[in-house]
C-alpha cells in the first residue's frame, strides 16, 4: 500500500541520517516488492548508496535493517541477501493499513483531478455486422474509459460510425438489385446481419463479372474497374453525394435497420457510449484546416494543386491531405473531425482506439496536429491492438467467413449453460435467475479473455478455455466472488459482525498474503491508467481470487475460537469481494452472489 511504502520509505530516511549522516531524499528512491523465495515484503537495493554508507553492500543491507528493527515498529524483521535488504513489516503495521481499507466505501478509486479523457471506440461500418475483432474494441475500449474514470479523470466515451462510402453503396447496389424487398421483418434477420449478407452477395457477383471479363481477354487489374457492378456502385456513391433524394432515402432505410442491429449488440455487450459521431457528417471538415495549414506553411501545394504535407523528419515521408479537384482524404476528415471532438469536450488526451493495422495513419494524424500547433496535440494516443484470431484462422468479412460478435456471445451463453448445469451450480435458483447467470458468466468469460492479454498483442481466443472454472478465467473468478458472497451470508445468519480489534492479533501467513494485495489496488489502477491496459487489472483480480482461494482452503473462518480473529476473517472476506466486484466492474464484467 502506498501509505505503508510511504512511512517506510520516511523511516529509511531517518536510519540513513542516523547511521551515515546523509539527508536521503524520500521521493529519490523506490522499494522494489520483496522476490517469492525470500522472506519480506518491500525490498531496498544498497547498491546505489554504498557511497553515502562506505560499507559494503552486504553491511549496509545490515546495518539499515537491524537500525530498523529496533527503532520503527514497522519493521517487524530483516534479511539480506547480496545487498538486498528484504523487510519485513509488522503485524500492527498491516493490520491498521487493512483497518483503512475496509472502512473505505470507495477504496482503490480516485478523487478527480480535473482531466478531461476522450476515448474513442467501436467505430463499425454499416455494411455488416460487429464481429469478434469489434468485440475487442468495444470491451477494450469500454474498460479503459472505465479505469480512467477510476484513476480521477472525467471521460466521454465516442463512437466514430463509418456511414458512408463506396464500401456502404456495394451493399446498398446489391440490395437494390436483389432485395425483393427483403425486411428485418419479413426475414426474421437483425437489420446488420440482413444488410451484411448483401455485401457479401455484392462481393460474390462482383468476382463473377471480373472473372468474365478476364475470360473475354481483359487485364485482371483493369475487370476489377471496369466490372459493371463496381461502376455502379461509383455512380451510386456519387449520386449520394450530390444528395440524389432517392439514394438518400434507400441509405437512411438501410442505415436505420443497421443501428437497430447494433443498438441490440451493444446492449447485450452492456456497452453505451456518451456520443455518436456520423461520417456522413463529418466527412466534408477539414479543408478549413488545410487552408489554415497551407497559410502557415505546415502544407504545400503540388502542380496538379493538390496539397500535401512533408514528413520526413518524422521518417513519414510525404502526406497528401487534399487531392488536386479539392477533394478530402480520410486524413483530411480525420483533421477535421479531431477538431470537431475538441470543441465538443475540450480534453486534455484523446484515445483512439483501432487496430495496430492503422498505425502508421495514426502517426501522420497526430504529427499533423503537432505541426498545426494545436495545444491537445501531445494528448492525442492511439491504442493500437492486435487482431484477434480464433483456432479455425483469420477472418474475411467480403468472403462472409466473418464470425459475428452476436454468434459469438450466444455460444458463449450456451456453453456457459451446458457447463453450469453439469456442475451443478444452478441449485435453488428460479429458471430467470439461471437464465441471467448463463449471460452474465458467458459474457464475463468473452470479456476476460479478450482484456487479460496486452492490448499490443495478436491473440488466439478460445471459447471452450474461456468459460472454464478453473484458472486464468472470468468464471473462476466471478465463482470466487459467489463463494465470498455465501460465506458472508452465513456470518449474518450466524450474527458475526465483520469487524475487528487490531489489537494482538497474530496474522496467519494467508491473511498477511490477502491484505498486502488488496493494499495493491490503487496501484494497480494507476499503473492500468497511465499504460491503458486493462490486462493489469485482469492479473491483479485473478492473483487475488486465487490468494483468497487458497486462504480459504488453508485458513478455518467459523471454526477458529477467538472471536476477533473471526470477525477479522469475514471483514477480509467482505473487503475481497468488494474489490473483486470493483476490479471487474472496471473491466466490465458483473460478479454473481450466487452460483
Amino acid at each position: 500500500m502506498e501509505l505503508i511504502e510511504k512511512e517506510l520509505k520516511q523511516e529509511i530516511a531517518s536510519a540513513f541520517k542516523s547511521l551515515f549522516q546523509f539527508e536521503l531524499d524520500v521521493e529519490s528512491f523506490s522499494l522494489q516488492p520483496t522476490r517469492k523465495e525470500f522472506e519480506g515484503t518491500h525490498t531496498l537495493v544498497t547498491f546505489s548508496y554504498l557511497k553515502q554508507t562506505k560499507k559494503g553492500p552486504e553491511e549496509s543491507g545490515q546495518l539499515i535493517g537491524e537500525y530498523l528493527k529496533n527503532h520503527t515498529s514497522m519493521v517487524s524483521d530483516y534479511n539480506v541477501v547480496k545487498g538486498f535488504l528484504n523487510l519485513s513489516i509488522s503485524d500492527a503495521t498491516w493490520l491498521a493499513a487493512f483497518d483503512k481499507v475496509h472502512r473505505d466505501e470507495n477504496f482503490g478509486i480516485m478523487a478527480r483531478n480535473g482531466q478531461k479523457v476522450m476515448v474513442e471506440f467501436s467505430s463499425p461500418n454499416t455494411n455488416k455486422p460487429l464481429h469478434l475483432g469489434h468485440l475487442r474494441n468495444n470491451f477494450l475500449g469500454d474498460a479503459v474509459a472505465k479505469i480512467l474514470e477510476a484513476s480521477g479523470c472525467e471521460v466521454m466515451k465516442v463512437n466514430l460510425v463509418n456511414d458512408r462510402g463506396i464500401h456502404i453503396c456495394k451493399s446498398m447496389l446489391a440490395y437494390e438489385k436483389f432485395g425483393n424487398g427483403e425486411t428485418p421483418a419479413n426475414s426474421g434477420m437483425k437489420g446488420d446481419h440482413l444488410i451484411g449478407k448483401y455485401y457479401v452477395l455484392f462481393d460474390k457477383e462482383y468476382k463473377k463479372e471480373i472473372e468474365g471479363l478476364i475470360h473475354q481477354g481483359m487485364e485482371p487489374e483493369e475487370a476489377k474497374k471496369q466490372a459493371p457492378l463496381i461502376l455502379e456502385a461509383q455512380e451510386m456513391l456519387k449520386k449520394w453525394e450530390d444528395g440524389d433524394a432517392n439514394t438518400v432515402a434507400l441509405w437512411q432505410k438501410l442505415n436505420d435497420w443497421v443501428f437497430e442491429g447494433f443498438d441490440a449488440s451493444y446492449q447485450t455487450m452492456g456497452i453505451a457510449f456518451d456520443k455518436i459521431y456520423h461520417e456522413s457528417q463529418t466527412y466534408l471538415l477539414g479543408k478549413d484546416i488545410i487552408q489554415e495549414g497551407l497559410e502557415k506553411g505546415v502544407f504545400f501545394t503540388k502542380e496538379d494543386g493538390s496539397v500535401w504535407v512533408d514528413l520526413a523528419d518524422e521518417k513519414l515521408d510525404e502526406k497528401l491531405v487534399q487531392r488536386g479537384d479539392g477533394t478530402s482524404v480520410y486524413i483530411t476528415q480525420d483533421i477535421g473531425t479531431c477538431e470537431l471532438k475538441h470543441d465538443d469536450f475540450p480534453f486534455e488526451k484523446s484515445v483512439y482506439v483501432v487496430g495496430n493495422e492503422q498505425d502508421y495513419h495514426f502517426k501522420v494524424l497526430f504529427s499533423i496536429m503537432k505541426k498545426l500547433q494545436r495545444p491537445y496535440a501531445d494528448g492525442l494516443y492511439h491504442l493500437s491492438y492486435g487482431m484477434v484470431d480464433l483456432p479455425t484462422g483469420k477472418m474475411k468479412s467480403r468472403e462472409g467467413t466473418v464470425v459475428d460478435a452476436d454468434d459469438i456471445m450466444q455460444e458463449m451463453f450456451d456453453t456457459a449453460e451446458r457447463q453450469t448445469r453439469e456442475l451443478g451450480k444452478i441449485e435453488g435458483l428460479t429458471e430467470e435467475e439461471a437464465e441471467a447467470l448463463y449471460r452474465t458468466l458467458g459474457l464475463g468469460a468473452i470479456k476476460y479473455f479478450l482484456l487479460k492479454v496486452d492490448p499490443k498483442k495478436r491473440m488466439l481466443f478460445d471459447p471452450q478455455e474461456s468459460i472454464e472454472f478453473q484458472g486464468n478465467t472470468g468464471p473462476f473468478i466471478q465463482y470466487t466472488h459467489a463463494r465470498i458472497s455465501a460465506i458472508l451470508r452465513r456470518a449474518r445468519t450466524l450474527e458475526v459482525p465483520a469487524g475487528f480489534d487490531a489489537t494482538g492479533i497474530a496474522l496467519h501467513p494467508r491473511e498477511l498474503e490477502l491484505i498486502h494485495k488488496l493494499t495493491d489496488f490503487p496501484k494497480t489502477i494507476a499503473a492500468a491508467a497511465r499504460d491503458y491496459s486493462p490486462a493489469l487489472v485482469a492479473q491483479y483480480v485473478y492473483d487475488l481470487a486465487k490468494e483468497y482461494n487458497g486462504f480459504y482452503q488453508e485458513v478455518p473462518i467459523f471454526n477458529e475460537e477467538q472471536k476477533e480473529v473471526v470477525g477479522l476473517r469475514i471483514a477480509l472476506s467482505k473487503s475481497v469481494a468488494q474489490v473483486i466486484k470493483r476490479s471487474m466492474g472496471l473491466l466490465g464484467i458483473a460478479v454473481p452472489d450466487r452460483m
